[in-house]
């Protein structure tokens, strides 16, 4: 016997669930995907953005040293993806006001 579970909608639920859908909506300091924001002195870029985590992608700087053998090496390592929440106090560099 297969048992599935109906859900029944409840019209206080629906109206609960449009307030809070609006109000995040109109937040206007919310990270967007694709601002360009300063975080800990250097730039980064916001790449997606949901409810509880902003993705952001942050370049590394390039790495030079000497082998032992003295030959020079550049290495430039992958940019570094971290996760901050959405509503984060950081400095939007590429957004207009209106």
């Amino acid at each position: 016997m297969r048992h599935t579970k109906r859900f029944s909608f409840d019209p206080n639920q629906a109206e609960f669930v449009g307030i809070i859908w609006l109000t995040s909506k109109t937040h206007p300091h919310r990270l967007r995907a694709g601002d360009v924001i300063r975080y800990d002195g250097k730039l980064a870029r916001i790449v997606r953005v949901n409810d509880c985590a902003a993705v952001v992608i942050m370049s590394r700087p390039v790495r030079k040293f000497e082998t032992r053998f003295r030959g020079p090496v550049t290495f430039q390592p992958a940019p570094a993806l971290f996760r901050i929440s959405p509503q984060s106090e950081c400095q939007i560099l590429n957004r207009k006001t209106r």
